[in-house]
């Protein structure tokens, strides 16, 4: 698989998602008989479709990175199509909107949409982006800056992290909060991510990864750590420490009985719980391939094979599965194939 081969058709799946309402899954916590309009489009602006906010804002994420990455592998309509959409997304008032509901609904999203929204933040601000499109840059960064404020306001609240492997694991969600301060600039953000992750995970050893997955996983909470303390150790340009680290926390890490690398099975695709053993495939292949540059030749080779079977098993879904795969997937896969050419 490889983001040329699939460009097309994954560009496709996403405008398809993005521009269908329903069923939509809004997570808005009421307060009271007159907060009970959730048309998802007043409440949210710009991350409305593929079905919750979180797949909305990541979705336009991977449409960036798509255009970016293998613009010569879309048609003229369907680049015309995404970029016209996200022209009526991304605008300065609209965000004016997000980031008001997020300063009001300080939870909202914690932290796995965050780290998603940042990530298109800082994805727009890239010069390559920023050249024709500014105004995209400008509203996301309304967003990205309260999304910032709300994590360095949370971060020293929390005692212990979450291990889960869904939406609430903190490593996950702000691992992709220091990539998106990292490449904006964020000083502030990253050191605040970096000391309380040292906080949370510098003690864990012999995690038990064998108990994975739960049965509507999505994530690998042993991956997601590891993944999180890569990226740390490297802001402290302390990465052959971090190696050190790793190999007490998943000792057994690419050997051969490591079930990190098995292909769960999903019994019923178009249930959006048990649809999240398809995406575990996908982000259990992007961590394992940008963990590989720290285990043995014969390991990453291991790796290398049991990925690209993570991948291909779930590669029908991507495109041409119920929409509880379809409309949030693509994400997953582009991250997938983007570790890929850095290992």
């Amino acid at each position: 698989m490889t983001l040329d081969q699939y460009a097309q058709g994954w560009a496709r799946t996403i405008t398809d998602g993005l521009n269908r309402p329903f069923p939509w899954g809004s997570a808005h916590q009421s307060s009271g008989p007159n907060d009970v309009d959730v048309t998802p489009w007043r409440l949210h602006p710009c991350f409305h479709g593929c079905l919750d906010w979180h797949s909305s804002a990541h979705m336009q994420w991977s449409a960036l990175t798509l255009l970016e990455h293998a613009y010569q592998s879309i048609d003229r309509a369907t680049i015309d199509e995404l970029t016209s959409l996200l022209d009526v997304r991304l605008t300065d008032e609209n965000a004016q909107v997000e980031a008001e509901y997020l300063r009001t609904h300080r939870g909202y999203e914690r932290p796995y949409g965050w780290g998603w929204a940042a990530l298109l933040s800082a994805t727009c601000a890239a010069p390559v982006v920023t050249a024709n499109h500014p105004e995209w840059a400008s509203a996301t960064s309304i967003i990205g800056r309260q999304i910032f404020n709300n994590l360095l306001a949370w971060l020293p609240t929390m005692t212990f992290p979450v291990r889960t492997g869904t939406h609430d694991n903190t490593a996950f969600g702000v691992g992709l909060c220091l990539d998106a301060a990292r490449s904006l600039g964020r000083s502030d953000v990253v050191e605040a991510i970096v000391k309380h992750s040292h906080r949370f995970f510098d003690t864990d050893i012999d995690y038990p990864s064998s108990w994975e997955p739960g049965g509507n996983d999505f994530l690998s909470a042993a991956l997601s750590e590891a993944h999180l303390m890569a990226r740390v150790y490297d802001v402290e340009n302390r990465s052959d420490e971090f190696e050190t680290w790793l190999h007490a926390f998943l000792p057994r890490l690419g050997q051969a009985d490591d079930n990190l690398l098995e292909v769960p099975e999903v019994t019923d695709g178009t249930d959006g719980k048990l649809a999240h053993l398809y995406g575990l495939n996908l982000s259990r292949a992007w961590q394992l391939r940008a963990l590989a540059t720290w285990l043995d030749d014969d390991i990453r080779r291991r790796i290398e094979v049991a990925t690209d079977r993570q991948i291909s098993e779930v590669a029908p879904q991507i495109t041409d599965g119920d929409f509880m795969a379809t409309h949030w997937l693509v994400s997953f896969a582009v991250q997938a194939e983007l570790a890929s050419s850095k290992y």
